[in-house]
């Protein structure tokens, strides 16, 4: 049987509805296959909004990718002909020398980004949801802000559709089998057959990719979303996306009040607790809110002022926290996304991207030696 499809794509969340994407509208041949519905509840990929900025405190060889990220969704809202990307700005909070302030000045300063530092009483002064410590700064980045990651997905979904790919929803891929032209896709309805397949399946990633079994690790995620006391200071005009480095007691993040919910929080990680990811989320707990409670009485007093509702998500976490975006080491037909450790989303409009150059040309002009098996791992395989 000769290749139905020039590319497969396993995993219709973000990378993968992003590199659906991409995939079509070059004129290949793209099937995509998912286990559930566009945008659900047992992902990375939902609850309203993720942050974005360009000032990146974990590496600043990201920044060249978040400058085409900016670029492509700017291209993606322009198709749709909707707002996806929100400009509110964003503070890094903590003292001068924490990773999250030290680590984005240095890549603000090494590629010529604009950015601002605000001592405790200017923080005051313009940002009053925020209460500072002595010593205290904040490092305002006035291009980030957030992502609607629903809209997102589904946009990325809308176009490829529109652009010849087929699309499955509700069908589970039970096996992938590589062979020297091709891969053979097998579901729970059917067997395909494509030149190449792309695996973005997030927390179900080691199930196709056994290699990773012992690496990706899926952990529960939870944010809770808040009332404010003063609803003036907690709009997004007034008030921007936040981190916060709180040092030992690692770090927070937090959008203003974009919906009728209000002000969302949550700790990047949270506790680190793995989950098993074919059984359901893990439900919110009282440890949970205790944590994101105390959070915002003390860091956030006058716009996180009563809990409305708190919910799990989950994240899909490497050892590095760098991203995966590779060929499998033991078949160059299929290419691997394991790609957030809970930062990726403002990413998927340029891996979208990459994962289509991969599939279709067998490289990326893009910069991705950051994401390789062997640097992740010390081997290809």
């Amino acid at each position: 049987m000769s290749a139905e499809f020039d590319v497969a794509v396993i995993g219709l969340g973000a990378m993968g509805s992003a590199a659906a994407s991409f995939a079509a509208a070059r004129g290949a041949r793209v099937l995509g296959i998912e286990a559930h519905f566009p945008a659900h509840a047992l992902s990375s990929s939902h609850g309203d909004s993720r942050l974005i900025r360009l000032g990146y405190f974990e590496d600043p060889s990201y920044v060249p990718l978040l400058r085409r990220a900016y670029e492509n969704w700017r291209s993606l809202e322009a198709r749709l002909r909707a707002d996806i990307l929100t400009v509110t700005g964003v503070l890094q909070i903590g003292r001068p020398d924490s990773k999250i302030v030290s680590g984005t000045k240095a890549s603000c300063d090494l590629h010529g980004l604009a950015h601002e530092i605000l001592d405790k009483t200017e923080m005051a002064r313009r940002y009053p949801a925020f209460a500072l410590e002595d010593g205290e700064i904040g490092l305002l980045d006035p291009q980030g802000g957030y992502i609607r990651p629903e809209a997102a997905i589904m946009g990325y979904l809308k176009l490829a559709a529109e652009d010849g790919a087929e699309l499955h929803f509700g069908e589970r891929v039970t096996a992938i089998e590589p062979y020297e032209d091709g891969v053979d896709i097998l579901t729970t309805t059917g067997r395909y057959r494509a030149r190449k397949v792309i695996v973005a399946t997030g927390a179900w990633i080691a199930e196709l990719i056994p290699e990773l079994a012992a690496h990706a690790v899926p952990i529960r995620q939870v944010v809770a979303w808040y009332q404010p006391e003063d609803g003036f200071a907690a709009q997004p005009g007034r008030m921007p996306c936040f981190l916060r480095d709180e040092g030992e007691n690692g770090s927070y993040f937090g959008f203003p009040a974009i919906g009728i919910d209000g002000v969302k929080i949550g700790r990047h990680a949270h506790f680190r607790e793995p989950i098993d990811p074919t059984a359901a989320n893990p439900p919110v707990n009282e440890a949970d809110t205790a944590l994101l409670d105390g959070f915002a009485r003390a860091r956030l007093p006058k716009v996180a002022s009563a809990r409305m509702r708190a919910t799990t998500c989950r994240y899909t976490m490497l050892p590095s926290e760098d991203f995966l975006i590779d060929f499998s080491p033991a078949h160059r037909n299929v290419v691997v996304s394991s790609a957030c450790s809970g930062h990726g989303f403002k990413f998927t409009s340029v891996i979208g991207e990459i994962l289509c150059d991969l599939a279709l040309d067998g490289g990326s002009a893009l910069p991705t030696s950051l994401f390789t098996f062997e640097r992740h791992f010390g081997s290809r395989g």
